[in-house]
């Protein structure tokens, strides 16, 4: 028989959570619900059918679940109301929304990952700029190698995406003394900060811009959206930081600029993903590369537990829930 967190026998009743932690390591769990461990691996707690809050798995044996475990039970939840990723962005899930019951509905993880997502945008940044690679490369072979390299001081920053995450980014480039921040999101508005222009604008934009940021979701429109074209427009020795999704560039085409040496480019996201042995990208010059740790930090967790203890309050008053992209028809 199931249990809840505090060990008490299930009432079958009581609507049925899968968490991708174990209910009773996170504190102040919501009464009135029936919880189930599931983080991607092995079997199934219990049926899937019965499952009315599904919590996406996050991290499989210190890897990050990929989209084919995430999307599995999903066909089989035929009574799921609430499906909850704890990534920001849901493109992967996307895809299982006709298998869902009308109305249920998919939440992202919005505000999760703004710290260590912006923390990385600027360890890229700053790694790349003042050529940190270059620097452990001469480590291991045991030479000391001087010399000038860029500061973030006095560089012009362009935000491609100003979300949670691209405001995380500005506040964390204050104390650096760029010489401005240029933000760009779909729609242009305007913040305390200054204005936020939209993406028709980036060909006017990109030639004033040292460092380039990109942390826009990935949508049919974003897809592609830094190709040749605009990383043309990127001036001479330009750094194009990508936080996003791999698929926002084309990967064709910034290969090209980097080896011809015109730009540099520090990468947490590739297009494809993983990045096989041997692809070009791997060493390219210029070029910073991490596995798509954005997200995974020490960071993560607490914020993830408060972002599920939360939700699943809100599921259990029939409130509405933060952060919902989308309500299966």
């Amino acid at each position: 028989m199931s249990a809840d967190h505090s060990g008490a026998p299930a009432a079958t009743a009581r609507p049925l959570a899968w968490l991708p932690f174990r209910p009773e390591e996170i504190e102040g769990l919501p009464e009135g619900l029936e919880y189930a461990y599931w983080d991607g691996g092995g079997d199934y707690p219990t049926d899937p059918a019965r499952v009315a809050f599904y919590g996406v798995p996050y991290e499989i044996d210190g890897r990050l679940a990929p989209a084919e475990v995430c999307l599995r039970p999903l066909p089989l939840m035929r009574g799921v109301r609430v499906v909850q990723a704890l990534t920001a962005g849901v493109d992967h899930l996307k895809s299982a929304l006709p298998l869902l019951p009308s109305g249920a509905v998919l939440c992202n993880a919005r505000g999760l990952h703004d710290a260590s997502t912006a923390e990385l945008a600027l360890a890229l940044t700053l790694a790349s700029l003042r050529d940190i690679p270059g620097f452990v490369r001469a480590q291991d072979a045991g030479e000391w190698r001087q010399g000038f390299r860029p500061a973030l001081a006095d560089k012009a920053v362009l935000i491609v995406g100003y979300g949670s995450i691209g405001r995380a980014i500005e506040d964390r480039l204050a104390p650096f003394e760029c010489a401005r921040v240029t933000r760009v999101a779909r729609s242009p508005r305007h913040t305390e900060r200054g204005p936020v222009h939209p993406v028709t604008a980036l060909p006017d934009l990109l030639p004033d811009a040292d460092v380039v940021i990109v942390v826009t979701p990935l949508t049919d429109e974003t897809r592609g959206l830094f190709g040749a074209g605009l990383l043309a427009r990127m001036k001479d020795g330009a750094l194009l930081v990508n936080v996003a999704r791999g698929a926002v560039v084309d990967t064709g085409a910034l290969v090209a600029e980097l080896e011809s040496g015109r730009l540099r480019a520090a990468l947490d996201v590739t297009d494809p993903e993983p990045l096989p042995p041997g692809h070009p990208l791997w060493s390219a010059p210029g070029a910073l590369i991490t596995p798509h740790v954005g997200g995974p930090s020490s960071a993560f967790r607490p914020r993830a537990e408060a972002l599920l203890r939360g939700q699943l309050a809100g599921f259990v008053l029939d409130e509405p829930l933060r952060n919902v992209v989308a309500t299966a028809l």
